[in-house]
């Protein structure tokens, strides 16, 4: 995997960017905070999923939107 490192120099202003490899442990770290969002949007989807159902059930139940809002839903 590569990785693009930016140098910006106050003085001249200028801005030189440089492409490299990633070292063994940026590619584990990586690695880790991928696995770490795809499990934290797992965990977002099922908790929208649940409370989708929830609703539907209370509408099912003959509560309107309106109703729904009074209770904090």
């Amino acid at each position: 995997m590569k990785i693009t490192e930016r140098v910006f120099d106050a003085i001249t202003g200028e801005t030189t960017d440089t492409e490299r490899d990633m070292t063994p442990q940026e590619i584990a770290e990586f690695e880790k905070a991928q696995q770490r969002a795809s499990q934290e949007s797992a965990k977002q989807a099922e908790a929208e999923s649940k409370k989708a159902a929830a609703l539907a059930k209370l509408e099912a139940l003959g509560l309107d939107e309106d109703d729904l809002k009074a209770l904090g839903l």
